[in-house]
């Protein structure tokens, strides 16, 4: 510890230093988010559907997970997103408009068995997904 007249500066700039090495800060402090982030700042967005693929799963799970490869309205960039539940891929057509969100893995990464894939589909043409494949709610035509 610095001691003395001048220990308040020598601790700042040490605090100030060390202060690089923590992820999260780093991230808020260069904006990192709103500059890389597809989504940006936003918890949510529309993006069209390009195509429907299948993914395997990472070891030690087997199995085909069914994804969409999506534009996002307001920037053009191109994502790919999983889509929940049992047959829901039967209700997402090609040019639906879907709205997506991050699926919420640890440092905003891909979740599980899942590789590679940061977001999830939530809503088919403005209609909640889940409602959709239940049968309460008829998905909007475009």
């Amino acid at each position: 510890m610095a001691k003395g007249e001048f220990a308040a500066r020598e601790l700042l700039k040490k605090r100030k230093k060390h202060r690089m090495l923590n992820k999260w800060w780093k991230r808020k402090y260069f904006k990192f988010k709103r500059k890389y982030d597809p989504v940006g700042t936003v918890p949510m967005a529309k993006a069209l559907v390009l195509q429907k693929f299948v993914l395997q799963q990472k070891q030690p799970h087997s199995g085909l997970i069914k994804c969409v490869r999506v534009q996002i309205v307001k920037n053009g960039k191109i994502v790919g997103a999983y889509v929940p539940y049992d047959g829901t891929i039967n209700f997402i057509e090609e040019h639906d408009e879907v709205t997506i969100q991050g699926m919420g893995g640890s440092q905003r990464g891909q979740m599980g068995s899942i590789p590679g894939l940061k977001y999830r589909v939530i809503a088919v043409n403005g209609a909640d997904i889940f409602e959709v494949v239940k049968g309460r709610k008829e998905k909007p035509k475009r």
